[in-house]
């Protein structure tokens, strides 16, 4: 299943498993953390607090992520974010008045790994106000890589288990004019676990997407 936040979910197509896919290829070792990462390293603690910035082709957005706020959630962003997961990832999924999602490397082979390394949910501390960060979900304990900036206050969301990791403290007008051209589309995230960037360059050239991601304390 595919999170598309409160949505229907898509079924995606079978990958195998990410360990037999790993270890039939040879791993560059400056890909190794993302296509075969370790254990303890994906679950090492975070900071307490710490800033993520997304330079995207929209402009900078600074997230402070509070790890008292989601401990899971933050690990695994701290974790995505160090090394490199986001660099080229699209906004793939645009809904005004709502949320701007994210979350796909874009490459194929990093996807398939992440697709099997979900989490589990937490209890919802904070509620999803505007400019809140949320890993998106499509049901019980399916955390893992997609996150959505919610756009509007959609604290309805609360009592459906969508748990907001951080904040954005600057550049909420850049999240504001990401791309909303394309929206949604049947099927889409399916198209990305398969295809990848190569996908959005024929398909939807106009996206906006991250071109790098900085950590600070």
């Amino acid at each position: 299943m595919l999170p598309l936040l409160a949505l229907a979910c898509v079924v995606t197509t079978a990958c195998g498993s990410a360990e037999t896919d790993t270890a039939q290829r040879d791993v560059n070792p400056a890909d190794a953390a993302l296509l075969n990462p370790d254990a303890a390293a994906l679950t090492a603690t975070a900071p307490d607090s710490f800033t993520v910035t997304f330079v995207t082709s929209a402009g900078a957005v600074d997230v402070r992520v509070h790890r008292r706020w989601s401990p899971l959630g933050a690990d695994r962003l701290h974790y995505l974010a160090s090394h490199g997961f986001f660099d080229g990832a699209r906004f793939f999924r645009v809904v005004p008045g709502f949320a701007v999602q994210f979350g796909l490397s874009g490459r194929p082979d990093v996807d398939a790994v992440f697709e099997k390394l979900e989490f589990e949910d937490e209890p919802v501390k904070v509620s999803n106000r505007r400019g809140t960060l949320v890993f998106a979900t499509s049901g019980p304990n399916t955390r893992s890589t997609q996150l959505f900036f919610n756009l509007v206050d959609n604290d309805y969301l609360d009592d459906q288990g969508f748990t907001p990791v951080g904040e954005v403290v600057q550049g909420m007008d850049v999240v504001d004019r990401i791309n909303p051209e394309y929206q949604e589309e049947s099927n889409l995230q399916r198209r990305i676990l398969r295809d990848g960037n190569a996908f959005f360059r024929t398909r939807f050239p106009a996206l906006d997407s991250i071109e790098s991601v900085k950590l600070k304390p």
